[in-house]
């Protein structure tokens, strides 16, 4: 099986405690249905990525290491991070996010094909709560608390960031159980634009960019771009 090489190298390695915590990230073998899975998906392929190679392992955050804004995600695609080794990079829900991040001015392009495409985030950093290839898009609940840790230290080495913005219920639930602290009760229900104020961070809800959201209009980009802009105010990026 071919593999993208082992090094995490992204734009959090300018920071060199974030570049240590890729590395860790890149290197866990927690999960075993997860190592498995991701792996299998590496070595079997889709048959229009064929001759690419895989990263095949767990995918680390990405973006700019004096972010405001967090983008917590699910879980890398199968053939989307899992493939390319950069969190939501070269699948379709990848092209919708992006595209609403360069308009709200947190990427420098649209598009995000490959981890070495130039791709650059502004005051913005992505994650996700599981950074494995999960079957079926699905993480067991003990593979989400297995895996929480690493955003934990993520965000807190991430010291500027004031709002996190949660892709789908599973980042919501994530975010949550990542707040210091009680989590309030009754339990803050998730739901496009659901906001929880901070501190140390705001919790902003988003509906997942994932196909069924989005060829299904459930999610617009005028609703993805009003969730950006609130991100934006909240955290004072540009202010």
């Amino acid at each position: 099986m071919s593999r993208l090489p082992a090094p995490a190298i992204g734009a959090a390695s300018r920071d060199p405690r974030l570049a240590a915590l890729e590395n860790e990230v890149a290197a866990c073998r927690r999960c075993p249905r997860l190592v498995a899975w991701r792996e299998e998906v590496a070595r079997v392929k889709r048959a229009s990525f064929a001759h690419e190679p895989y990263w095949g392992r767990p995918v680390p955050g990405f973006g700019d290491p004096a972010a405001r804004v967090y983008v917590l995600g699910l879980a890398p695609a199968a053939h989307g991070g899992n493939r390319t080794g950069r969190v939501f990079t070269g699948d379709r829900s990848a092209d919708w996010l992006l595209a609403a991040m360069h308009r709200a001015g947190l990427a420098n392009q649209p598009t995000s094909r490959h981890r070495d495409d130039g791709l650059a985030l502004i005051d913005c950093f992505i994650g996700a709560a599981v950074r494995c290839a999960p079957p079926a898009n699905r993480p067991t609940p003990a593979e989400r608390d297995a895996c929480l840790p690493f955003a934990a230290r993520e965000l807190a080495l991430l010291e500027r960031v004031r709002v996190v913005v949660c892709l789908g219920a599973f980042a919501w639930d994530a975010a949550l159980r990542l707040r210091p602290g009680a989590v309030p009760r009754p339990r803050p229900r998730f739901g496009h634009g659901a906001e929880l104020p901070g501190p140390p961070w705001t919790v902003l809800g988003c509906f997942h960019p994932s196909q069924q959201n989005t060829f299904t209009g459930r999610l617009t980009e005028g609703m993805m771009e009003a969730v950006l802009a609130r991100a934006r105010a909240i955290a004072q990026v540009g202010f």
